[in-house]
């Protein structure tokens, strides 16, 4: 069996003009990994995501999936290296104009190519796995509550059976109850699936709950990485900052006077 990573992170740095986001990015994510990547506003951590999924281009360093480039590939690699990869964005995402079941179809009939009457009943069996019925599918998402509109989400992003998933702070906005069941449908799929998840978050719950790993971004770099396990006694003193959600500490937030 082989040893080499499922999603591979080397040296990657990523610029905006005279704004350095990302300066020396490296990690890696074993196969069947859930790995969560912490840290405040503005670090990088959407960034990061996107020069995986090859939406960006970074000025340097490397980025693999089972051992094939993202980084510096033709587009049609890309495009096949994406196809592996489900993802759950931040706002949902969803489509307005589209019902329920023709959002959680959409990477079938779009990205796949299957006709309507063949992805119709998969989106439904994705729908009734993150707990949500025939009614619900016929609706359009404005008609949905926020929790209900992150399920679709989720639905949409395991419709193909991805081998890797991407969770971009998939609590974002949800109550704490409402996060806490996002939650646990995002550890039923991952391990429902047998997929690789990445996950951006600075909900430290969620990431409790969701990480077999995490890895704090700071200042465009990871500076510490570890068992979820072991989060609350990293020794790190920016780690233990974020955290516990301290003001005072390593980590210095700009703060304008008014």
């Amino acid at each position: 069996m082989s040893s080499a990573p499922k999603i591979r992170v080397q040296d990657v740095h990523k610029r905006f003009g005279k704004k350095r986001v990302l300066n020396g990015v490296t990690f890696d994510v074993a196969a069947g990994e859930s790995l969560v990547i912490i840290g405040g506003s503005g670090t990088g951590k959407s960034v990061t995501l996107k020069c995986i999924l090859g939406l960006m281009q970074p000025e340097q360093g490397v980025i693999e999936i089972d051992g094939a480039r993202m980084t510096g590939a033709p587009k049609q690699q890309r495009t096949a290296l994406r196809r592996k990869i489900g993802m759950l964005f931040q706002g949902g995402a969803l489509f307005d104009s589209l019902t329920v079941w023709e959002n959680v179809a959409f990477a079938l009939t779009e990205g796949r190519g299957k006709a309507r009457a063949e992805a119709k009943p998969v989106a439904l069996e994705k729908l009734a796995m993150v707990g949500l019925d025939e009614e619900v599918a016929k609706l359009f998402p404005s008609e949905l509550s926020g929790g209900m509109q992150k399920r679709v989400a989720l639905a949409r992003a395991i419709a193909a059976n991805p081998e890797i998933l991407f969770f971009d702070e998939p609590t974002t906005g949800l109550d704490p109850i409402v996060a806490d069941i996002i939650n646990e449908l995002i550890v039923a799929s991952v391990k429902r699936l047998g997929a690789t998840a990445v996950s951006i978050t600075h909900d430290m719950a969620s990431a409790r709950k969701i990480a077999t790993r995490i890895a704090m971004l700071h200042e465009g770099r990871i500076i510490w990485s570890g068992p979820a396990a072991d989060i609350d006694h990293s020794g790190n003193p920016y780690v233990e900052q974020f955290v516990h959600g301290r003001a005072e500490g390593p980590i210095q937030m700009q703060v304008r006077a008014l």
